[in-house]
């Protein structure tokens, strides 16, 4: 990638930046190797080491790398592509309900994982059911995180760098989405495949602090840009041109100062909650609906939760999960605000993107009206083709419509926004054209390219100096760190719950043997589950998906809500039965396509929540026909160790026999040192009081949000 950049730095320095740029691109992703690799020497011994990173992460190694897993392209490109959106300030819940996750998961889930001794969430559940959940949940996740996570936190890198990119060729081969995706799929390969989880952590102390500053520096500039652009440029966004609000919108842009602009500009998306018809985020999912996919992902995600599962101690668990809640507080600032303010400032190029990309579907659709023939497939459109040209988004309802020889309902509702009214309209309609067999299109008609706010930004705002090679650097760090995760978790997966479990199964070979093979394996895995992402990866350019964010929370909804039941009737629920979990497994992904098929304007965060409210309903009727006995339900699923004195007795015998050489003595007093014992044990999980404070402090921080930034004029319902 080194001699693709210098070149173009070469070629095009309006492009990349200046030689200050490549340099600081190229000396950060420098030091962030270096760093991890020279701290993960010692990672391929034994799997602990490899998966586990020897189980001694301290918290602020933890809380920075909980942070850079998660805060990627995913985050930069499609959260800032949801405030550019409609959406606004509203797909914060994301960052502010998982803050308060954080919290719920430090001190009610990470106790019991860390007294079960586990590797993978998975295995917990064997623990509480039987193996058949824990290998159920094992696949799952291992095709959730390759075909979904992997794919689409690899896709949405190589687009902002393909759109920065756009139109240039080193050498004969076109930086394009394709290019981009291999080069962030060998990066991360390379990078998990020698260092495993502790090469992750210590990369991310790095890349998780440059991704807070970075996120910072682009909201510098951008509300440094807004602040001095012309008024009558910016007010085209909240008022038709030639009218009396645009005059007076004008008239308050040019003399308000940066702050002042962007409240004007952005009022309507400054709020938390979007209407009940919403099919993103509506209101109602905030009752239930986006808990489940925060609660699993942050404590049931092997990507995620695997960080926790390395810790040093329970305590330092517990403060590196609250020091991230901290820090998910601050996202939607330096995230989502920027992505407002792309909006402000290249609305026209985001339109003229989305046609372009939309023109085949248009020329279709035109032909369609001119001819009056029926075409293969009907047509959609999107919400922002909806509010850009509302008139031509009625036309297409009623085309369809005719077409299926249905009628167009009437769903008018006050207060509704036109846009609304007619995506709303089109899925009642799509719904009733397709109980008639008839097909409809792959293809989206946009009226504008969200997900390109943070590449416009990257592209025209940032200035050259050394800012844009840090931001680039940045950027794809935080990328190859997220995809380096993945990665690590679905090998941990795959080696740990399928191969140890069934091909190795009780196999004689040393243990000597046997961890060097587990390691072997999990490299191998890496390497299979990179090139199944680099190819699948571009398929997400579709706009049918509506985008990477929605897009990866949506498929979440196939497994989660079950993983999510599976687990809370595990912890709370005792007299459940062992089958229960996979009747939780199994029927979540049923439950969740027969409501997408059927019920298409529920929204998917309210599918998850009825979904998982349907599988804790079995739960207690599954408990009250068939409860586990009282000696199951009671059994401890904490380890339990020898005394120290225990240990030290035993040592002693082996020490005592005879004819044993020196460096016998030596094996047996060294593997005796590193054993655990019941002190230990103990010391291990004790918790921090201090983590404890700061948890409640932080839901109330994030309850005082939700106070100041919630619209208590809009009618929900």
């Amino acid at each position: 990638m080194a001699s693709f950049l210098l070149a173009q730095a070469s070629d095009s320095v309006n492009t990349f930046g200046n030689m200050a740029d490549v340099l600081v691109f190229f000396l950060f992703l420098a030091i962030v190797i270096l760093v991890a690799f020279g701290m993960s020497r010692d990672s391929g011994k034994d799997s602990e080491s490899y998966f586990l990173a020897g189980r001694g992460l301290k918290w602020w190694l933890i809380g920075f790398s909980l942070i850079a897993a998660n805060i990627s392209a995913e985050q930069f490109v499609g959260m800032s592509g949801n405030g550019a959106d409609y959406i606004g300030l509203a797909v914060a819940s994301y960052e502010w309900i998982a803050a308060i996750s954080l919290v719920l998961v430090a001190f009610f889930f990470l106790p019991r994982f860390l007294r079960a001794g586990i590797y993978t969430i998975p295995q917990y559940l064997e623990t509480r059911y039987n193996k058949a959940a824990r290998t159920i949940m094992s696949i799952l996740m291992m095709i959730m995180l390759v075909a979904v996570n992997i794919t689409v936190v690899t896709y949405a890198g190589a687009k902002a760098y393909a759109v920065f990119f756009q139109g240039v060729t080193v050498h004969g081969i076109e930086l394009n989405l394709q290019f981009f995706c291999w080069v962030i799929g060998v990066f991360a390969a390379l990078y998990i495949f020698a260092g495993g989880l502790k090469a992750c952590a210590w990369a991310d102390l790095l890349q998780g602090s440059a991704l807070i500053v970075a996120g910072g520096v682009v909201l510098y500039f951008a509300m440094k840009k807004l602040g001095v652009e012309d008024p009558s440029l910016l007010a085209v966004n909240i008022a038709s041109e030639n009218t009396r609000e645009f005059t007076e919108a004008v008239e308050k842009l040019a003399s308000a100062g940066a702050w002042e602009r962007f409240n004007i500009l952005n009022v309507s998306k400054l709020r938390m909650n979007l209407p009940s018809w919403d099919l993103v985020l509506p209101v109602t999912a905030l009752i239930v609906g986006i808990w489940i996919p925060n609660l699993y992902y942050w404590g049931l995600n092997q990507y995620i939760i695997q960080r926790t599962l390395g810790a040093k101690s329970l305590g330092e668990g517990q403060k590196g999960l609250v020091f991230a809640a901290f820090m998910k507080l601050l996202i939607p600032f330096i995230v989502i605000f920027p992505g407002m303010i792309a909006f402000n400032l290249y609305s026209d190029h985001m339109n003229q993107s989305a046609l372009k990309d939309s023109q085949k579907e248009i020329e279709r659709l035109e032909a369609a009206i001119t001819s009056g023939e029926t075409p293969e497939t009907l047509f959609c459109f999107s919400r922002s083709y909806a509010k850009f040209a509302p008139e031509k988004a009625e036309q297409i309802v009623r085309l369809n419509a005719q077409i299926a020889d249905v009628e167009v309902p009437d769903l008018g509702k006050e207060g509704m926004d036109v846009a609304d009214e007619w995506l709303l309209t089109q899925n009642q309609v799509r719904k009733l054209a397709e109980a008639k067999k008839f097909k409809f299109s792959e293809k989206t008609i946009n009226g504008y390219d969200s997900d390109s706010a943070l590449p416009l930004l990257m592209t025209h705002v940032i200035p050259k100096g050394g800012f844009k090679g840090f931001m680039l650097a940045a950027l794809l760090g935080a990328i190859i760190s997220s995809v380096a995760a993945m990665l690590n978790a679905a090998s941990t997966i795959f080696t740990m719950d399928i191969f140890n479990e069934y091909a190795l199964g009780k196999s004689q070979m040393s243990e000597v043997k046997r961890q060097k093979l587990l390691v072997f394996i999990g490299r191998v895995a890496v390497v299979v589950f990179v090139l199944i992402g680099c190819i699948v990866a571009p398929i997400w350019a579709n706009p049918k998906y509506r985008g990477v964010f929605t897009a990866i929370q949506e498929f979440q909804g196939y497994i989660s809500p079950g993983i999510f039941a599976a687990f809370v009737v595990g912890f709370w629920m005792k007299k459940a039965p062992k089958s229960y979990g996979v009747v939780a497994l199994l029927g979540c992904p049923i439950l969740y396509y027969l409501l997408a098929r059927f019920v298409p304007s529920l929204d998917f965060l309210n599918r998850m929540a009825v979904v998982f409210a349907i599988l804790i309903l079995v739960a207690f009727i599954m408990r009250i026909v068939r409860p586990r006995s009282d000696e199951e339900a009671n059994r401890s699923e904490t380890l339990e160790y020898p005394s120290e004195e225990a240990l030290a007795t035993e040592m002693k015998a082996k020490l005592a026999a005879d004819g044993l050489t020196e460096e016998a003595r030596q094996e047996i007093e060294a593997s005796y040192a590193h054993k655990m014992t019941s002190q230990k044990w103990e010391a291990f999980l004790k918790g921090s009081k201090g983590a404890k404070i700061f948890g409640v402090v932080i839901i109330i921080v994030t309850i005082l949000l939700y106070l100041k930034y919630w619209d208590y004029d809009l009618r929900l319902f």
